[in-house]
């Protein structure tokens, strides 16, 4: 049903800490081997490394910035899709009141169709069953819309909520597309952590090489990758983390949709 980056198979914390680690062993593991080749090889000359080293930082820098925009554009895509589906929604439920059939039927559905978004996203783990109830819900939804359109094949306003519900039904593939199913690839992740572990296992190597003692901005340079990698992972994570849709368009619309009391 939808397809789950592997990478959602930890927790963010468990993500950082992974990468983290995996930063400061490639370091040390470069570290370790320019202080092996300089007592039990050759002398190396420390330009053409330093030069080799700067090129490659600066390639690892060009993927992060890619990622990291392919992860901040699915992002804003998620946050417009939401938008666009809550003014959708909200469209439908204005329209039905003017249908002389099935009007409370219909805005009755739509309400709780609307509060089956917001617990597929507010509550952990509930997202395969938000999604099915969705669509039972448009079902429902579409079926009235089928015996009206029969009933008034000539009415402007049949015609009219049609075409909304019609927009909230496209809307609905398109959030679980952009929410669910279109995540950084994994081979875009293997190659970003592989130059990763190269780009600063050849600074620990360039470090070793020269003789430098360690340093504890060793771990300042790991800790700077680390968030940067970790944010990205953020951003294309659309269930968990900091950095999450807000969902104030739905619950707004949700307030707006109460009906009204009788007195």
């Amino acid at each position: 049903m939808d397809n789950i980056s592997t990478l959602d198979a930890l927790p963010l914390w468990g993500f950082f800490t992974l990468t983290l680690v995996l930063v400061l062993l490639a370091i040390e593991g470069g570290y370790r081997l320019g202080r092996f080749r300089v007592t039990h090889a050759e002398h190396e000359k420390e330009a053409p490394v330093g030069a080799m080293v700067a090129a490659m930082l600066g390639l690892l820098a060009f993927i992060l910035a890619f990622t990291f925009g392919l992860a901040a554009q699915r992002f804003d895509t998620r946050r417009q899709v939401l938008l666009d589906e809550a003014n959708a929604i909200g469209t439908s439920y204005l329209r039905a009141a003017m249908l002389t059939q099935h009007e409370e039927e219909i805005r009755a559905l739509l309400r709780d169709y609307v509060d089956v978004r917001l617990n597929a996203v507010q509550t952990r783990g509930a997202l395969a069953e938000g999604i099915r109830q969705s669509e039972v819900l448009q079902n429902r939804l579409w079926d009235h819309a089928v015996a009206l359109a029969r009933d008034n094949p000539d009415s402007i306003v049949v015609g009219l909520f049609v075409q909304s519900l019609n927009e909230v039904i496209d809307l609905h593939a398109k959030r679980v597309t952009a929410g669910v199913r279109n995540r950084i690839p994994g081979a875009i992740w293997l190659a970003l952590f592989s130059v990763a572990a190269l780009s600063l296992g050849a600074m620990g190597y360039h470090a070793g090489l020269v003789r430098t003692s360690r340093s504890l901005a060793i771990l300042a340079v790991g800790l700077t990758f680390t968030v940067v990698i970790g944010l990205i992972a953020d951003l294309d994570n659309p269930r968990e983390g900091f950095l999450n849709v807000s969902q104030q368009a739905l619950i707004d619309l949700r307030e707006s949709m109460k009906p009204v009391a009788q007195p």
